[in-house]
């Protein structure tokens, strides 16, 4: 984030007078400055004053000016401002909603002490600090205030975090405390976090950390646990003052801080995780920053100054436009600002989590947000300003968004559905569907408020095309499936979510009631269907009706009305509702009975007595009839029962509207005698029940009144007797015995026999209940009392009486049950028969009369069948072994396994005339191999043949067939068969009965005939395909002959035959389809032959015409020259392409060239434009005065070639005479030098060279000597001589060429004398340039053979020092060379040196080098591996050198695997603190914690080495520019780790410090992130097991093991931290690489641990001390207060604590004094080397302690 200023608000004065306190309001509208002279003003969002008011002291007699306002903060909503003063008091100003807004005080709180800092974060809660260290709250709704956590400390900060959930006070002593209203499930603890080293005025809350600064102009950042993060030192710097004043962005990702002419800003990086300092915003004379306040949106950050000034900043990461209408503005990584262009709205879009805001993007009608982080989605409403973030994994941006709900957001990704409801930051729900359109699904958010006022979100959507899906969103459960037949296409719930609408595809418009789940088909041939908008009124169209539904509730009742049109829309508004129809060009709209609309709607407002009112407007119709009832039965659940009784009169239902009057007047009584609703009285409400016909709740009204009376008459009013007696019985009422008279009285006189032979059987009188039976016509009842009581079956009398009335009535079952029961089995089972009681009969006939069973069985069967029940009749046939009545009721039931189950057991006639029948049901359904094995059961072998055919199954009937007939016989059936076929035009199914019978050739003939050519194709190809080329062309010239061309065209190409197609064309004259064959299957270039024909045919200008459309015309042009058509070439060249026409006559030309005709094809060479051509020809045919005439007149630049032609003919003839005169007059007399130097006539070339070209005399003369040294008439000797010859001459130049031709032989004296004269030759005659030319060709020559000196001198004659440096080098000289470079060019002497040295690293004499260049001394034993010598060399160099060396050697020692060396180097040599040593160190350090065999006494020099060496750094660290940095505090925890190993391994010597050993393996344990977790918790719990602490041995190697298990899975996710909670026992440490206890140890505690938990005796806690807290941790959980280690043991010093000269080393008494006894006694090295190196590290030790000396 970068700040940019934008304005002052309010301009510095020239001295002190500055800003106490500012603060943004919560709505970003308002923004307040206090300043020294305690007014506030008010700024509106854009930076102009608008407002401003005085403050007020606590006690005007101390005067206006006797206290300073030191806290500000508006209240969350905006309208309230709270001002903390000095004088004691807080005063809440309210200051209203709009500009000018009178200013009251509205609270005031009264305090012990100054105010001194102030923040609202909440509703009515004010959190305030005082002077006297108090953090309070004053609640501005109960106007009292309370203390939240006191300190002894002047509160100087006061912060919230990003929510206002929690709250951090800064104190002067350095303390800062955090305190959570609410931790939002974050788990961080409360209480004092952290001791700052400095008062930290300046202090933020940001998202990941805390950030403070104060005096000592250091920012530190501390983690969620008080840990530091990060430190910003700017102590050293001179132009840095004190750090004033913090704020942290309301996102929480940057913090700013001010000082002196300067504002510091931090960003934090989520990738990186830790602050980054961005450039500092320094302003010159802007002075002390004494506040700061930032924008709730972040966008702006206010300053304010010493001086009194307030600066504006705009503070922004980064700034876009998107498409021309928004500027989005991203004012933190977090959070981005949405600015509607055109309207100037903002709109905050922020990620609560803290997440990244990756990308914006506006969509649906440029009206709702979407912006995308690593693992939220954000949304938002530019309308109405509701945003929302919910958890979302990103999918590659492959989420479809529909905006068609204002409500909630739809979003389809990868098949599931998810619902985002505006301003809320949870999914709505989630489902999945493939189904992505809008009109099928349908979301209703509390769309219209309902009598019962709660939350009603519903969704409706397609599970498939077929299944609709039905959820409240709330709950998250399906409220209802509809399964429908067929596909649904639209949709939609009704505003109350109770009814849903949906259209299938047949266009059937269907209601399902969502309560009721009940679905009705409402309309058919439904075009258009929407819900009236407010209201429960549905609209539809069915073809040319307008169709509405104005009660719902009853959808038999619709409004129908004529249209001429189609429905678009609906248009709600103005107290009317239209329709709008388009009919033709024109829309008209159809106005629907506003009334109508207007009575649901007050209905569902719960307004009755409004739509009562409307209803007496109405007349009486269906529809006003429904909502009348429906108004009732409203009116009477909400009991208002005059509206019910109204309704009740209006419906003509008399008998209630009276009943109700009644109660009305009842009701009315009451409430006028009592007051109240008289609708709660007892009788009011019993007669509701009672109209409700819910009797028992009227009946418990009356009782809980004690109204027995009341209950009784009203049973007894209904005739209800039974209730009316259970009553009486139940109250004890002295009427009872009167009431049941009464009741049998009124039954007999109401003749109901029965009712009242039930009340005599309940009082136990059989006989006469039996009596009161038969009487009443029901002698089952009679018989089933009887049954059940054996005194009654014994009158035989009585008995009679019932069966004889059970037989007269046909109730022939209980009969024969009587009958049985007085054991009279023979008219039992009469009676039973006659009442089809078969199995009861049957069962009686098993036990009574076995030989009827059969009998039984079939007459059973016959009832069955009788009854339809055919497959129920099957087994009972089977049963009486009728197996021909079975078959047949098989039959009948279409039980055709069972029927062929039965037919199998039968003897084959009977079975015979069933089978065809079953394999005719067989043969229906297509299951032929089934049918035909059941017809040739039943020998009918020729219907399955029929089948076959009958089914296309030729194949089978053809095997069928060929089983029972003989194959001229199935030949002749199927060619008959066939022909009939083929009379009938089924060729197919004649070619498949010529085919099965291995005729195919009477098929292709049938095909030919009727002209199927295709058919006949496919045919001879399957059948013949070696004749199919033949029949296509044969086929093809017989439609040619017909006429039937594009026919033939095919059968022609299919044969392969083009050309022939072409043919046919061209014949034709078709030439355009001739054309297009040739194109499509000649080749490259048939076409262009047969455009050309083509063009050819026409001529002329038609066949320009032609090419040109075809592109083909200079192809054409060619091709008649090629074809030496010329005639027509030049037509259409001179048509079309004149340009052409030369190329035309050159190519005739060359045809009549070729043809002999030389005089005609010169003429036309000529036209052609190209004499040449002709005279090349005449050339060729050696026809030279031709070739001349025609060069002379056309060419005159080929005379000469004609001429040099004639000399080559003389030449061959060589007449070199002839030859060289023509050559002459060509002017070629090269030609003649070559053609002589060729024939080896050097002289006359010489000759002609001489006198025709004099200057390459000297090139010839060369040549020649070359030529007469290849025919070896030189040797070395010849070569000298010749030199010589040139030197007495005068011809230098030539001698010295003469002397560097000769080359090595073998004398290399004569060689070196030769090149030496040619250099002394050169210097003495020739020119300067040409003299250095052939010294620098010597010398180079010289020094090949080694004569260094030689060239060296030569070089130096002619000056050249450097050449001659390089040759007295070469030759190793170097004094020599040096000599050179002293005298001649000081230059050069580091020159030599530098090659000196690298002669020397080249030669490995490095002993030499050491006195040349000691670096390069050293890196070559760095190269040569001699480590010792160069660190012995080194250590005669300065300190720096030395550790380079050092710090190389050690690196090579650790990549080998020896650290200890390394150890031991940096013991002998000291530790720097170099910055780029420090990974050595910590290699080192690392390597010596995990190595083995280092926890014994032995290892304590080891230890003791590494122990100096940190300390010696941190010697050197604290001296350096690292010194607090936090490489230094590393370092310094190094040392204390190396402290405790060694003391522990000094421990280990001495048997009794056994205990100390152990402790200081617990201590180690604090340390797991620098050591090896693994290994430091198997040493604690060895430790703790030898010395018999086994709790802790338990513990601790229960989380080796748990370690060992997580290296083996490689991550430390599933450890279990339990165990070690409120101890400093890191959590986080790093995962070992590797295992660093071997299986053995391992195997051992496994064993270990598994006995003792098996045992049960130990207790798996660590053990605790007086703090309540783990007894080796340094920090008390409860407190948090930090114990100093002690430096024997390394566990927390609670008492007795020995402190030392340094600051921070204390040791506890009783263990010091304990390893002082145990030095005396043990006189033990190893301890004493502990104590001196205490005494070193501490400063000198205490007084106590004694001397060894």
């Amino acid at each position: 984030m970068q700040l940019k200023h934008l304005r002052t608000l309010l301009s510095p004065q020239d001295g002190a007078a500055k800003v106490t306190c500012m603060a943004w309001s919560q709505n970003n509208a308002k923004f307040a400055v206090c300043t020294v002279d305690r007014v506030v003003l008010l700024y509106d969002e854009h930076g102009e004053r608008r407002d401003k008011f005085s403050t007020k002291p606590a006690d005007m007699k101390y005067g206006r000016k006797s206290y300073m306002v030191k806290g500000m903060a508006f209240s969350p909503d905006s309208t309230k401002i709270a001002i903390g003063q000095t004088d004691n008091i807080i005063y809440v100003y309210k200051i209203g909603e709009d500009w000018g807004d009178k200013k009251v005080i509205c609270n005031k709180f009264i305090q012990t002490s100054a105010v001194t800092c102030l923040q609202w974060p909440a509703e009515y809660i004010i959190v305030f600090g005082l002077a006297e260290g108090k953090v309070r709250l004053a609640n501005t709704k109960t106007n009292k205030s309370s203390t939240i956590y006191g300190t002894d400390s002047y509160v100087v900060s006061l912060t919230t975090n990003c929510s206002g959930k929690g709250i951090l006070s800064g104190h002067a002593d350095g303390t800062i405390v955090r305190y959570f209203f609410d931790d939002e499930g974050s788990g961080e603890s409360q209480g004092k976090l952290v001791s700052h080293p400095c008062p930290p005025y300046a202090l933020a809350w940001a998202t990941n950390s805390i950030v403070a600064a104060g005096c000592d102009r250091r920012i530190v950042a501390y983690g969620k646990e008080g840990h530091v993060l990060q430190t910003f030192d700017y102590s050293r710097d001179p132009q840095e003052r004190e750090f004033t004043t913090a704020a942290a962005s309301p996102g929480g990702q940057s913090v700013v801080l001010g000082s002196y002419d300067r504002l510091r800003v931090l960003n934090w990086s989520p990738r990186r995780s830790i602050w980054e300092e961005a450039r500092p915003k320094e302003i010159a004379n802007l002075y002390t920053i004494t506040a700061l306040a930032w924008k709730r949106d972040g966008s702006r950050l206010c300053a304010g100054t010493l001086c009194g000034g307030v600066e504006q900043f705009d503070c922004c990461l980064r700034r876009s436009i998107y498409k021309n209408k928004f500027e989005l503005t991203y004012v933190g990584p977090s959070q981005v600002i949405v600015k509607n262009l055109s309207s100037g709205t903002r709109v905050v879009l922020k990620s609560h989590y803290g997440y990244e805001v990756e990308e914006v993007k506006i969509l649906g009608k440029e009206r709702y947000l979407v912006a995308h982080t690593s693992d939220t989605l954000l949304l938002g409403d530019l309308n109405t300003n509701r945003l929302s973030e919910v958890a979302w994994q990103g999918s590659g941006g492959n989420e479809k968004y529909f905006f068609e709900n204002e409500n909630v957001c739809m979003i389809f990704n990868a098949g599931e559905l998810t619902l985002v409801e505006y301003g809320s930051n949870d999914t709505l729900g989630s489902v999945r569907t493939e189904f992505m359109n809008p009109h099928l699904i349908s979301v209703r958010i509390n769309e219209r408020c309902q009598r019962v006022m709660e939350d009603n979100k519903k969704l409706a959507y397609l599970v498939d095309i077929k299944t609709i899906a039905i959820v409240d969103l709330i709950g998250g459960y399906n409220i209802g499936t509809i399964s429908h037949e067929s596909r649904v296409d639209w949709l939609e719930l009704n505003e109350t979510g109770h009814k849903l609408l949906f259209r299938d595809r047949k266009l059937r418009l269907h209601l399902y009631d969502i309560e009721s789940c009940s679905k009705t088909m409402i309309l058919n041939f439904c075009s258009y269907v929407q819900w009236v908008p407010g209201s429960d009124v549905l609209v539809a169209q069915n073809r040319n009706n307008l169709c509405v539904w104005y009660n719902i509730e009853a959808p038999e009742r619709v409004t129908m009305s004529s249209i001429r049109g189609d429905v678009i829309g609906l248009e709600r508004g103005g107290g009317k509702t239209e329709v709008m129809v388009s009919e033709g060009v024109t829309t008209v709209a159809y106005t629907l009975d506003e009334g109508l609309i207007e009575f649901g709607t007050a209905i569902d407002d719960g307004n009755y007595t409004r739509a009562t009112a409307f209803l007496e407007t109405l007349e009486m119709t269906p529809e006003t009839e429904a909502m009348w009832k429906t108004l009732s039965k409203l009116a009477l659940e909400a009991k208002q029962l005059h509206i019910a009784e109204r309704c009740f009169s209006a419906l003509g239902h008399v008998a209630k509207a009276r009943f109700l009057h009644e109660t009305n007047e009842i009701a009315d009584q009451v409430s006028r005698e009592y007051g109240g609703e008289g609708t709660d009285f007892y009788q009011v409400r019993a007669r509701l029940a009672m109209l409700e016909k819910n009797y028992k709740l009227a009946e418990m009204i009356f009782l809980e009144q004690n109204a027995i009376e009341e209950a009784m008459a009203m049973y007894q009013e209904l005739h209800r007797w039974d209730e009316c007696i259970a009553v009486a019985e139940a109250k004890g009422h002295p009427a009872l015995e009167k009431l049941r008279r009464g009741y049998y009285q009124w039954l007999m006189d109401t003749k109901q026999e029965e009712r009242a032979g039930e009340l005599q059987e309940s009082q136990g009188d059989g006989l006469a209940a039996i009596s009161l039976y038969l009487k009443a016509g029901l002698p089952a009842k009679a018989a089933r009392l009887v049954l059940t009581r054996e005194e009654l079956l014994a009158n035989t009398e009585l008995v009679e009486r019932i069966t004889t009335a059970l037989i007269k009535g046909e109730l022939y079952e209980r009969a024969g049950d009587l009958f049985e029961k007085i054991r009279n089995p023979k008219r039992a089972l009469e009676c039973y028969c006659k009442g089809n009681a078969f199995v009861k009969a049957v069962e009686l006939a098993r036990l009574a009369f076995p030989a009827e069973v059969v009998r039984l069985e079939e007459a059973w069967g016959d009832h069955l069948v009788q009854q339809k029940q055919l497959d129920a009749a099957i087994n009972h046939y089977i049963e009486a072994r009728c197996s021909i009545k079975a078959i047949e009721a098989a039959l009948g039931a279409r039980q055709w396994k069972k029927a062929i189950y039965i037919l199998d057991l039968q003897d084959r006639n009977t079975a015979c005339k069933y089978y065809p029948r079953v394999a005719q049901h067989y043969a229906s359904l297509q299951e032929y191999e089934i049918a035909e094995e059941l017809y040739i059961k039943g020998d009918r072998t020729k219907d399955a043949i029929d089948m076959y055919t009958q089914a296309g199954r030729w194949e089978q009937a053809h095997k069928l067939a060929m089983k029972c007939m003989r194959p001229e016989d199935v030949s002749v059936l199927y060619i008959t068969q066939a022909q009939e076929m083929e009379k009938q035009g089924k060729y197919r199914e004649a070619e498949r009965l010529y085919v099965t019978v291995d005729e195919p050739d009477l098929a292709i003939t049938m095909f030919k005939k009727h002209k199927l050519y295709d058919d006949m194709i496919r045919l001879v190809g399957k059948h013949h395909p070696d004749l199919l080329s033949d029949t296509h062309l044969h086929l093809g010239k017989e439609l040619e002959a017909e006429g039937r061309l594009q026919e033939a065209e095919y059968h022609y190409l299919e044969a392969q035959e083009w050309k022939a197609t072409v043919n046919m064309y061209r014949s034709s004259g078709l030439w355009e389809e001739a054309y297009q064959v040739a194109k499509a299957h000649g080749g490259a270039s048939a076409h262009k032959h047969v455009a050309y024909l083509w063009a050819k045919s026409l001529g002329g200008k038609a066949a320009v015409r032609l090419l040109n459309k075809l592109g083909l015309l200079e192809a054409a042009i060619d091709h008649a020259a090629d074809n030496c058509s010329f005639e027509f070439a030049f037509e259409l060249a001179r048509l079309a392409v004149k340009h052409k026409t030369p190329e035309i006559h050159l190519r005739y030309a060359m045809y009549l060239e070729d043809e002999g005709k030389f005089e005609e094809a010169e003429a036309e060479f000529i036209r052609a434009g190209k004499p040449k051509e002709a005279v090349l020809m005449f050339v060729h045919n050696q026809d030279w005065e031709a070739a001349q005439r025609v060069a002379e007149a056309h060419d005159p630049d080929s005379v000469a070639e004609v001429l040099v032609g004639q000399a080559r003919g003389a030449l061959e003839e060589k007449d070199f005479q002839k030859a060289e005169g023509l050559l002459l007059r060509a002017q070629r007399p090269g030609l003649a030098l070559n053609y002589y130097k060729e024939a080896g006539l050097w002289s006359d070339a010489l000759r002609i060279c001489k006198d025709y070209m004099p200057g390459q005399l000297e090139a010839l003369q060369e040549e020649y000597e070359r030529e007469a040294t290849k025919k070896g008439a030189r040797s070395v000797e010849g070569f000298v001589e010749q030199a010589r010859q040139w030197e007495q001459a005068g011809e230098y130049s030539r001698a010295v060429d003469c002397y560097l031709k000769v080359r090595e032989s073998g004398s290399s004296s004569l060689v070196e004398k030769c090149w030496m004269k040619a250099a002394e030759l050169a210097i003495k005659f020739l020119p300067p340039q040409r003299s250095l030319e052939v010294v620098r060709a010597v010398g180079p020559q010289l020094i090949g053979i080694g004569k260094h000196s030689a060239a060296a001198e030569l070089y130096l004659n002619l000056d050249l020092i450097k050449e001659a440096i390089d040759a007295f080098m070469e030759g190793e000289e170097w004094n020599k060379a040096k000599r050179v470079a002293k005298e001649l060019d000081p230059r050069y002497e580091d020159y030599v040196d530098q090659h000196y040295k690298e002669f020397l690293k080249n030669q490995g004499k490095v002993d030499s080098l050491v006195g040349v260049d000691v670096v390069a001394a050293l890196d070559l034993y760095v190269e040569q591996g001699q480590w010792d010598k160069c660190i012995e060399t080194a250590t005669k160099q300065n300190y720096k050198i030395l550790h380079k060396y050092v710090a190389l050697y050690a690196t090579h020692l650790i990549r080998e695997g020896g650290y200890a060396q390394a150890l031991a180097l940096y013991v002998q040599h000291g530790a720097p603190a170099n910055p780029q040593n420090f990974n050595i160190y910590k290699r080192i350090f690392a390597d010596i914690v995990s190595s083995p065999g280092t926890n014994c006494a032995e290892a304590y020099h080891c230890w003791a080495d590494l122990r100096d060496v940190l300390f010696n750094l941190c010697e050197n660290l604290v001296k350096s520019s690292e010194a607090n940095s936090p490489a230094h505090e590393e370092f310094e925890t190094m040392l204390l780790i190396a402290h405790y190993y060694a003391t522990r391994s000094a421990a280990q010597s001495v048997k009794q410090l056994e205990t100390v050993a152990a402790r200081l393996s617990v201590s180690l344990l604090r340390h797991t992130q620098l050591l090896p977790a693994d290994k430091a918790f198997y040493e604690a719990g060895t430790a703790a097991k030898a010395v018999g602490w086994e709790n802790m041995a338990f513990i601790f190697l229960n989380r080796f093991l748990d370690l060992t298990d997580a290296i083996d899975e490689g991550t430390l996710d599933a450890l279990d931290h339990s165990d070690f909670q409120d101890t400093d026992i890191p959590f986080e440490v790093p995962l070992p690489a590797k295992q660093h206890v071997p299986e053995a140890q391992r195997e051992e505690v496994r064993d270990w641990v598994l006995t003792v938990s098996m045992d049960q005796r130990l207790e798996q806690v660590l053990p605790h001390d007086e703090r309540g807290a783990y007894e080796a941790s340094l920090v008390a959980a409860s407190t948090g207060v930090q114990a100093l280690p002690c430096l024997i043991t390394g566990y927390p010093i609670l008492r007795n604590k020995i402190e030392f000269k340094r600051p921070g080393k204390a040791a506890n008494k009783d263990n010091w004094n304990k390893f002082l006894m145990a030095i005396k006694t043990s006189h033990s090295s190893v301890c004493q080397d502990v104590l001196k190196f205490i005494s070193q590290w501490c400063g000198g030790l205490p007084s106590t302690s004694f001397s060894f000396q």
